[in-house]
């Protein structure tokens, strides 16, 4: 984007940090935070949150960074371990051409802690659809909403809103009336998403607001039968596996909502129950663009499908791959992709395919400074964590280890640690093949393919 990144990320990080140290006037709006909420049948629910003191910082998956990654549920990689890029390597891959064909539409999703996008370079770079933050509760409107809208819809961009829920403090119909009033809305012209439920862990108390899952499934349903009455459809709902087992007792009464699912372990996988395949995957909090990175599950014209409400059934999410277990002994390529890793890290290893004591020594240095289990063996959480996000304008030996993946997938490249178009255009034609977000960036999903198979 002409913006240059380092203003990007310092804007995305001071907006994020202003918000939260400086409370807003939320009451300004009108109803007082603590409104006595109700459930969908009327009754009283006693409130689990404080006061609603960062409403500019709340956005889709930003409470998820620290929850454990069990059962691949999890959208955030372990604490401390997210890699921001440089400004150099933003505008070398922002400056790349569009993405080719075959590729799955990449999306952004954006709200006031973003409130500069560059909406044509981001459109030129690739992505082509985008949610956009509109409200919270019933008391917060954000200031970024009309620019980012309607900006993104000026570039070309397939776009719609969404909501942040706080379900413990008014019920899902007052609370979806208050998004449709104020943005939320659906026209039939294949070219705005569904309204979207923002609906996650709790970012003032409780992390299922006090409700029993009960009285949460009833809200939810409450939320989306409001939505579909005033606007002629249902929303779609964001969410992880992880809260939705935990908060809804992993209930299937919303699979008519088109799932929008955050998990940055590398896959989509596993669903919630009652959904086969979700319609959007959430899949890293930073990336090529400014946002979050989502990805569409399906084509262009599946795309357009979902927004003029025409969509087929979606396809289902293809077998969860797994991190693998790698260990002293263990030789080929996925060892010297772990050697060259250890090395950007700060190892000094010989890359030799070899898993011998040195290659051991070094992960059990690794796992005790990333606060890992040091046993010298590497699995999912030590995968993930030596991972880093590498991009057109990388260098050093991380790089390294995307092209000794790549070439053992296929390419032909000169393993030198730089991430110039010769590996940009070899990680897109992995990508494409392999069904990944084809960003012609490396991040988790593709690490995750390449040291699996």
């Amino acid at each position: 984007m002409p913006r240059s990144a380092p203003s990007f990320l310092n804007n995305r990080a001071a907006t994020l940090i202003a918000a939260v140290l400086l409370p807003l006037t939320i009451t300004a709006l009108g109803a007082p935070a603590h409104a006595a909420p109700l459930t969908a049948t009327g009754t009283a629910v006693q409130t689990a949150s404080g006061p609603i003191t960062h409403p500019d910082a709340d956005h889709l998956g930003s409470t998820l960074p620290g929850r454990s990654s069990a059962a691949g549920t999890n959208a955030r990689p372990l604490p401390g371990r997210t890699t921001h890029t440089t400004g150099a390597q933003l505008t070398a891959q922002l400056k790349a051409s569009a993405l080719p064909a075959g590729a799955k539409p990449l999306g952004v999703d954006v709200a006031a802690y973003e409130p500069n996008i560059d909406w044509t370079a981001t459109a030129a770079a690739g992505a082509s659809f985008a949610y956009v933050k509109a409200t919270e509760g019933t008391t917060y409107t954000s200031s970024t909403f009309s620019s980012q809208y309607n900006g993104s819809a000026s570039a070309g961009f397939v776009r719609g809103a969404y909501h942040f829920a706080l379900p413990d403090r008014s019920s899902g119909k007052t609370q979806a009336d208050f998004f449709v009033d104020h943005g939320g809305t659906w026209a039939a012209d294949g070219r705005t998403l569904p309204p979207l439920l923002d609906i996650e862990y709790n970012p003032y108390g409780a992390t299922c607001f006090g409700l029993s899952t009960t009285t949460m499934v009833s809200w939810v349903l409450d939320f989306g039968n409001e939505i579909k009455a005033r606007t002629g459809r249902y929303p779609s709902l964001y969410t992880t596996t992880d809260w939705w087992r935990t908060c809804t007792g992993n209930s299937s009464a919303a699979s008519a909502y088109p799932l929008f699912v955050a998990n940055y372990t590398g896959t989509a996988a596993p669903m919630p129950n009652g959904w086969t395949g979700q319609s959007i995957w959430q899949y890293a909090d930073a990336g090529v663009f400014a946002g979050d990175q989502d990805v569409f599950n399906g084509t262009t014209a599946d795309l357009k499908a979902l927004a003029a409400n025409t969509a087929a059934a979606t396809p289902p999410a293809p077998a969860a791959p797994v991190w693998p277990q790698t260990q002293q002994g263990d030789i080929g390529t996925r060892v010297s992709i772990l050697q060259h890793l250890l090395n950007a890290h700060g190892a000094s290893l010989t890359v030799d395919g070899q898993f011998g004591s040195g290659t051991r020594s070094a992960v059990v240095s690794y796992q005790s400074s990333a606060g890992l289990g040091a046993d010298g063996i590497v699995g999912s959480a030590t995968w993930q964590s030596l991972a880093s996000t590498v991009m057109q304008g990388s260098s050093g030996s991380v790089v390294k280890a995307t092209q000794v993946g790549l070439n053992a997938h296929g390419a032909t490249l000169t393993v030198d640690g730089q991430y110039g178009t010769g590996t940009r255009d070899a990680a897109l034609t992995y990508q494409i093949a392999q069904g990944l977000p084809a960003d012609g960036a490396v991040l988790k999903p593709t690490w995750l393919a390449l040291v699996s198979s």
